[in-house]
């Protein structure tokens, strides 16, 4: 199994400034300033890295769109982490979170920002404690503030709790919420790029995507390209719960099988038979058995018609009920959404209420209909992810005949 986000991550005081360096951390900081800022960004280009926030967008390209020689910049790294079924982020703030600062400087550097923030949502008050006195620590070695290693670079890192709201998951959201106003999504364009964060140019992304930004310095573009499949470089960090023996979280080279990460966390808890599997979380979508050879790539699941998300893997057995996880699903996104919008608002309230008639003994024929026009409305109206895959994994199962 390839570890490189989670090389020693069970290592005692591995959040601890002292530990992180003598397991080799910062030091792909100094070879980056031994480098211009282009040469980074090339150097991310060329590693093929993807957001590993569900768009998968390719990292490189999306930073090389922020505003020519317009500043101030921010960066923004969502650490909300809402998607139910999802710990990974989490894992990397709780246990290794310099490898996050020395990422965020990074990406800080190759894109010429001189604020950053890290947004977790407000159940990680626990998190933002961690954060902030590895922050501490970085500032006293010297790793931010001004003149860092006395390259005329400047770079401060601020931490913000959000109120605990899903939606805030989503870029233009979190903005908002940093703001001090209301979590709801901005229509786009424009496009964070040019108008973010204060309606500067912003770079946003997750904490799995920043952290990834290390090897690809130290190693190389083409060293990260090599691992996993030619348009899915590098590792992916995978969220497995439910019927299997060893739930947590997982780190793979892309291209692995969804039968394989069921098999690395011990495969199924004896006497459960697999009925179906919840891939990339609540936004994504039931698969069935029948999919265990799926190699777990972008490309691979795309054209499957379904989509990696957050890396949620998490398994029923025959003995679930399948109608109540959907049903408890569709609540989710009925209580989530921020109301902004009427396919959304509106949408959301009346599939859960489909469902709970049919988990009442209502007639499916008679419901279908309505199902099937409420999901097109909010997938093709909704202003923002939210509302677009808030029936992605009701329509699956129904399809699936769960």
């Amino acid at each position: 199994m390839t570890q490189i986000l989670f090389r020693n991550i069970s290592m005692k005081g591995l959040h601890t400034m002292k530990v992180y360096e003598e397991q080799g951390g910062y030091q792909s900081l100094k070879k980056a300033f031994d480098q211009k800022p282009e040469e980074i960004l090339e150097a991310v280009k060329a590693s093929g890295l993807r957001g590993r926030g569900g768009a998968g967008f390719p990292t490189g390209l999306k930073w090389s769109f922020l505003a020519k020689d317009v500043f101030p910049r921010y960066l923004c790294c969502n650490a909300d982490e809402s998607e139910p079924g999802t710990c990974k982020d989490r894992e990397l703030l709780l246990k290794n979170p310099h490898l996050l600062i020395e990422g965020m400087i990074l990406c800080s550097y190759a894109c010429r920002i001189e604020t950053g923030y890290v947004y977790m949502r407000g159940e990680f008050q626990d998190l933002s404690f961690i954060m902030d006195k590895a922050i501490e620590e970085a500032h006293a070695k010297g790793y931010l503030g001004k003149n860092i290693m006395g390259t005329g670079f400047d770079l401060e890192i601020h931490t913000h709790l959000g109120a605990g709201a899903y939606i805030c998951g989503e870029e233009t959201a979190l903005f908002n919420s940093i703001e001090g106003f209301r979590g709801e999504p901005r229509n786009k364009p424009p496009f964070p790029t040019t108008h973010g964060l204060f309606g500067e140019p912003t770079a946003i992304n997750n904490v799995e995507t920043l952290v990834n930004v290390l090897p690809i310095v130290l190693d190389g573009g083409g060293a990260y390209a090599a691992l996993g499949t030619e348009r899915s470089p590098g590792t992916r960090l995978f969220c497995v719960s439910g019927r299997v023996m060893q739930p947590g979280t997982y780190e793979h080279e892309f291209g692995i099988t969804l039968g394989g990460v069921i098999e690395a966390a011990g495969g199924m808890v004896a006497g459960s038979q697999l009925r179906t599997v919840l891939l990339g979380g609540a936004a994504g979508s039931f698969v069935g058995p029948d999919l265990l050879d799926l190699p777990l790539t972008l490309e691979a699941t795309r054209e499957a018609g379904l989509s990696l998300g957050s890396g949620v893997v998490m398994v029923f057995g025959h003995d679930d009920d399948i109608v109540d996880t959907v049903r408890r699903i569709a609540e989710f996104f009925r209580d989530e959404s921020c109301g902004q919008c009427v396919p959304c608002r509106v949408g959301t309230v009346r599939q859960e209420e489909v469902l709970v008639r049919l988990g009442r003994g209502g007639s499916f024929p008679d419901e279908r209909d309505l199902l099937d026009d409420l999901g097109s409305v909010m997938r093709d109206a909704s202003i923002c992810g939210l509302g677009q895959t808030a029936s992605g994994a009701v329509r699956s199962a129904i399809d699936l005949g769960l």
